[in-house]
């Protein structure tokens, strides 16, 4: 099949390509990078051409909600128009699991305005929500660090191998419109504040982490088991003990 996949040169999306073409499939890497930009519009038709299927693995750093649902809506209608032009069966979109529980993280406000957009747009889609990545806590830890110190929440979370979201990215693309995908998961529930301190020792990097539900990316309506995968999720195989070994210094 003939698949393209936005956000390329992200995490997530260069995963992504590699696992499809690992399968044999034609790529079409979608990415300012690759000339093309999906909030302005510029390069979508002619990257679309020919294209089976959109997997939508970009995202943001925006800091507010205001900027984060901004740039998913703008992406997003962009795309699902020159998708119905270029005649795209089947839209693919990476979401995150809990993203309608938690209203006090920008980040989420701007997916569940996506999700929303998706749902009402004109192309036959599959969402799929991901818990937490692997790599998430030392990230925040990176992203709030201030002289040697970052702030971050107690939150507990089931995170999941970025190469288990690719390759499940992946068979989604090629397969039917399912609509809303279940949930995939980690094999086992973690603490983001012992995830990113066995990270960050494991990278060599010294950071002195302090639990609070102020002043961070996330406040209290994140707390509790509200980050957890529902019941009935696709457990992914690859621990987070096992994920660390591959990242140690």
């Amino acid at each position: 099949m003939r698949v393209a996949v936005v956000g390329a040169t992200g995490r997530i999306g260069s995963l992504t390509v590699a696992a499809l073409q690992h399968d044999g499939h034609d790529v079409v890497p979608i990415s300012r990078t690759h000339g093309v930009d999906v909030v302005a519009g510029t390069g979508l038709d002619e990257a679309l051409a020919g294209v089976d299927v959109v997997v939508d693995a970009a995202s943001t750093n925006a800091a507010t909600e205001a900027e984060a649902v901004g740039f998913f809506t703008a992406a997003t209608a962009n795309l699902l128009a020159a998708e119905q032009r270029a005649g795209v069966g089947h839209h693919v979109l990476l979401s995150i699991a809990g993203v309608r529980t938690v209203p006090g993280n920008a980040h989420m406000a701007g997916k569940r305005a996506q999700e929303a957009a998706v749902e009402a747009g004109p192309i036959p889609y599959t969402i799929v929500p991901a818990t937490q990545f692997h790599d998430f806590p030392a990230m925040v830890a990176g992203w709030v660090e201030q002289d040697g110190v970052a702030q971050l929440p107690p939150l507990l979370m089931q995170p999941i191998a970025p190469a288990d979201v690719a390759n499940i990215l992946a068979r989604v693309a090629i397969g039917a419109p399912q609509g809303r995908h279940r949930d995939i998961a980690g094999a086992e529930p973690q603490d983001l504040i012992d995830m990113a301190r066995r990270t960050l020792a494991g990278q060599g990097r010294s950071i002195r982490l302090v639990p609070t539900w102020h002043g961070g990316i996330f406040d209290e309506t994140a707390a509790g088991d509200v980050l957890l995968p529902a019941a009935d999720a696709e457990i992914a195989p690859t621990t987070f003990d096992e994920w660390l070994a591959t990242q140690q210094r």
